[in-house]
């Protein structure tokens, strides 16, 4: 533990947790992309594999997406508990451990990615009872969009017992000073990286610094309980971090600590051992909303099988807003593309493709208040039998997909980052599919290791 006090760094639910990173770190094999990325595309993993072959790699420690249905899957879990002990020396191998002594850390972390943008992101330890994933919570980590609950428990089992954590989880912090992850990477940049090196697959390079001293962690404290006073509510309550990535993997880390915080209460556990336990912790990476590096991207709807106009004249009743024809696709998108709360819609009329923008006077974020209203069409008598939903990254492919027959392609406006967490303290979490942070490729890859079980 460190020398020196951090009880008012936790008393906000963060904290400094011991770091595992590998002994001479090739960073081009041990680190891979999130396991919930290129879940329909086998290729990839294929040649995640060709990468990391014959390596340490952190491949080796998680369970892609791809392969969750996989009729293999139990025996891929087991051995992924068998290499995690190995790695750490502890299973047939002992005494073959990958990981350096733990080090007692935060990391400022700077990713470059291929998109040309610099990312910076600041790697901690949050306490689970912090967060709350179900809609309305006053807590202090909140969930973004909507969480599904059937898609915990396939990824309880493979947390449950892990000896090993690593994370893919970045929580957004509403601080337009800048003041936790820009300045902390100001402090300690001036020091000797614990690792630099490029990415595979696409993934760019990435740089990471220790956050350690007395000095360093009291300004971390310092910006925290400062964003802290700026994001309090009236009843007392402090929004303090939104889940951007990895919704799913944090409500599942929660699921656990749930579940083994009972065992340990039924096991007459003390205190003071239900407040340290490692299952009660997860590691995220810290990332400023107002980050130039960190890109909104809209999700846009497509409609199948469905009547256009009726579609059209419901949304603008129940949105309160003025429809009107654009002269070709390309007014339609920048006409988008540069509001706040405007839709566009392209579908085929009669054998002519049309071009129609919905003006609204929304103010908190457009999809919070639009796919409320598809749903609700879509469950209704004006809906056609067999309407479907698709949800589509990129407007060219929304606008093609809105030339064939019977279907309407939806433009939704660019993610607004001042009323991201209004919007969601307000109004819950937003629902499914609101939003993507960034490409693909720039998504958070697995580095920074923690012991868990």
């Amino acid at each position: 533990m460190k020398n020196f006090d951090t009880t008012k760094l936790e008393s906000f639910g963060i904290s400094v947790p011991e770091i595992l990173l590998p002994k001479n770190i090739d960073i081009k094999s041990w680190s891979v992309i999130a396991c919930d990325q290129y879940t329909q595309d086998l290729d990839y993993w294929k040649q995640v594999e060709k990468n990391a072959e014959g390596k340490p790699s952190t491949l080796n420690l998680i369970l892609p997406e791809v392969y969750l249905n996989s009729p293999d899957k139990k025996e891929r879990i087991e051995k992924i508990r068998k290499t995690m002990k190995e790695y750490l020396g502890e299973g047939e191998s002992s005494g073959s451990c990958v990981f350096e002594a733990p080090r007692e850390c935060m990391i400022y972390i700077e990713r470059k990615t291929a998109f040309g943008r610099t990312r910076k992101g600041l790697v901690a330890q949050i306490d689970l009872e912090t967060y709350e994933w179900k809609p309305f919570s006053t807590a202090n980590i909140r969930a973004t969009e909507a969480t599904i609950v059937e898609r915990i428990p396939p990824r309880m089992e493979i947390r449950k017992g892990a000896p090993l954590e690593l994370p893919h989880i970045m929580l957004l912090v509403n601080d337009k000073e800048d003041l936790l992850v820009g300045k902390t990477g100001s402090l300690v940049k001036v020091k000797k990286p614990l690792y630099d090196g490029r990415i595979m697959c696409n993934g760019g390079e990435i740089t990471g610094w220790a956050v350690e001293t007395e000095d360093e962690i009291e300004a971390v404290t310092k910006a925290v309980s400062g964003i802290a006073e700026k994001n309090r509510a009236a009843d007392g309550s402090t929004f303090l971090f939104a889940v951007g990535d990895g919704n799913h993997s944090l409500a599942t880390a929660k699921a656990v600590w749930d579940e083994y915080k009972n065992e340990l209460i039924k096991n007459n556990a003390t205190e003071e051992e239900i407040k340290n336990s490692r299952v009660r912790f997860a590691l995220v990476e810290i990332v400023n909303i107002y980050d130039e590096g960190l890109t909104f991207e809209p999700i846009h709807r497509v409609i199948f099988n469905v009547n256009s106009e009726a579609l059209i004249n419901y949304l603008a009743e129940k949105l309160g807003g003025e429809v009107r024809e654009t002269a070709d696709k390309a007014e339609l998108e920048n006409a988008v593309k540069n509001s706040k709360a405007d839709f566009g819609f392209s579908f085929n009329e009669n054998g002519k493709q049309k071009y129609v923008l919905l003006k609204t006077k929304i103010s908190e974020l457009a999809v919070a208040r639009l796919q409320p209203e598809i749903d609700a069409f879509l469950k209704s008598e004006k809906s056609a039998a067999g309407a479907e939903i698709d949800y589509i990254h990129g407007t060219e492919e929304v606008l093609k997909l809105g030339e064939k027959s019977g279907a309407v392609g939806i433009l939704l406006p660019p993610i607004m980052k001042d009323s991201f967490f209004e919007t969601i303290s307000g109004r819950g979490p937003l629902p499914r599919k609101s939003f993507s942070m960034g490409e693909a490729d720039e998504k958070r890859f697995y580095l920074e290791c923690r012991k868990l079980f």
